[in-house]
């Protein structure tokens, strides 16, 4: 799988977050910012992604993500914002 194709799937499963996806092969890391994640703890924020991407991750297609989700107002300070 590439990136892209880990954004499409995230973003046809999950609504009114943007997603930054970086790796190669079937390990990636996911970086989810949305008002999605308002009033989740980190825990049901993660189970949301893990969620959208259970099938790939079922078959092997992705073996290991790992994510960070984020709130628009958390995205302005978070460190992986910084350079844009």
């Amino acid at each position: 799988m590439h990136p892209s194709d880990v954004k499409a799937l995230l973003e046809s499963r999950i609504e009114g977050c943007e997603f930054h996806i970086q790796g190669e092969g079937c390990n990636f890391q996911v970086v989810a910012v949305g008002e999605t994640f308002e009033g989740l703890s980190p825990v049901k924020r993660q189970q949301l992604i893990y969620g959208a991407l259970s099938e790939e991750i079922a078959s092997g297609a992705l073996h290991a993500v790992s994510i960070k989700t984020y709130t628009p107002a958390q995205w302005e300070s978070a460190p992986e914002n910084a350079g844009a």
